[in-house]
């Protein structure tokens, strides 16, 4: 270790041209171990070309020395040097008991291009040659999940639980876990989450053990699970809406406030979280802390139409008519149309006796609102107290046929 200080040392200090003159003079006076030390040892710091340098040094000192080729092969895909790297991939001969490990570079190869059927052709050969090589089944399986076959995927990982141990640096149970939820298979995925959790308290595996759990109506366990992640990482801004989704779904509205609350507190950028709170609120009958809410998310994002339709259906019930044309002329102004809302200023206006501005409205929507029988009825009634009786018995007639079992229509229209 003490040669490769000054090696340490130069790349630390971004010192190209030492770090090259330490390099050629290694290559001189070091032995062939201690020079494969550094490769990797440069490979660590990001220093590939000289890696590469280094390991073309040995590849000439050893020409069949097959693992040579491979690591090679592996710096040169890292950059771009795809030829390269496969004429040294298939060079290796079959009878190398480096040749499964080639079979399988050239599959993360394809694989990593999208070849995926030759990369599966691939490794279907190395296993062939080792059946039982816990990698390679591994590697099958990752490329399974990958192409979304997760029913095969997730029965290789099962079968490689017993054999976990020899995957070094990979969280099988996790695997398994986000395969399952991956095919929303979330009832399995769960225990795989509680087992990977006791490996290690990450606040993605958390929210996903979360999800999990609200996709399958467990809204205890995902409530749980949330409130610890969000305990060791208030940041972690989307534990707030599915902590405060869950709440709401066990009909616990005032914790499902407090929930997206705090998310607003920690992200006030967040247009959903407004509407969610607005929604919050008006279950619970707070319905100026909804209409702020909502007024901040069409603030946030002027054409969001979740929101605007929420406040305007407000504004209709309580017949703030006033206000909800306001809203509509603020929108205009921000060259934002939507025929939804045309209803709702239709009865508006005519509420405040603008039969002229109703008029126009009712026939705005109209057009799109021609299979709704309650909007229909209100607009008929409006034609008949205006005189226009051609007008209404053409809608008369679209309510016979919405509605054929109500006389009404058939005792207005004679």
């Amino acid at each position: 270790m003490e040669k490769m200080l000054p090696f340490i040392q130069a790349m630390q200090e971004g010192d190209m041209e030492k770090l090259a003159t330490i390099v050629d003079r290694f290559l001189i006076e070091g032995n062939p171990d201690e020079q494969y030390e550094l490769a990797d040892l440069l490979t660590q710091y990001g220093y590939t070309e000289e890696a590469i340098k280094i390991l073309e040094h040995l590849q000439y000192l050893f020409p069949e020395e097959s693992q040579l080729k491979i690591d090679q092969a592996q710096l040169c895909l890292e950059m771009d040097r795809e030829d390269e790297a496969l004429n040294l991939l298939t060079s290796i001969d079959k009878s190398s008991e480096a040749y499964p490990q080639a079979l399988l570079t050239l599959a993360d190869y394809y694989q990593m291009i999208g070849l995926y059927e030759v990369a599966e052709q691939k490794i279907n050969e190395a296993i062939a040659l080792i059946p039982n090589e816990p990698l390679l089944l591994y590697a099958k399986g990752e490329l399974l999940f990958e192409t979304g076959r997760y029913l095969e995927a997730a029965r290789i990982m099962e079968e490689l639980l017993p054999q976990k141990d020899a995957l070094q640096g990979v969280d099988l149970p996790l695997k398994l876990a986000e395969i399952y939820s991956a095919g929303a298979a979330y009832e399995e995925a769960i225990p795989y989450y509680a087992e990977a959790l006791k490996t290690e308290v990450a606040p993605d595996v958390l929210f996903h053990a979360a999800y999990a759990s609200f996709q399958v109506q467990h809204y205890e366990t995902a409530i749980k699970y949330l409130e610890n992640l969000l305990e060791i990482d208030p940041d972690y801004f989307s534990g707030y809406m599915l902590l405060a989704e869950a709440n709401s779904m066990l009909e616990k509205n005032e914790e499902a406030l407090k929930a997206i609350t705090d998310g607003i507190a920690r992200d006030e950028f967040e247009k959903e979280y407004y509407l969610f709170a607005g929604k919050i609120s008006l279950k619970l009958g707070k319905l100026k802390e909804a209409e702020s809410f909502l007024r901040e998310a069409i603030a946030l994002d002027p054409e969001y139409m979740d929101a605007i339709f929420i406040l305007t259906s407000l504004f209709a019930t309580e017949e703030r008519d006033e206000e909800l044309v306001e809203l509509y002329e603020d929108l205009k102004k921000e060259n934002f149309e939507w025929s939804s809302m045309y209803p709702f200023l239709a009865s508006a206006y005519e509420r405040l006796e603008f039969y002229e501005k109703a008029y126009e409205f009712y026939k705005l929507a109209y057009t799109d609102h021609k299979d709704d029988a309650q909007f229909l009825e209100k607009y008929v009634y409006f034609l008949l107290e205006d005189g226009k009786r051609e007008e209404a018995l053409e809608v008369v007639a679209l309510l016979q046929k919405l509605e054929p079992e109500n006389s009404t229509w058939f005792d207005l229209l004679e």
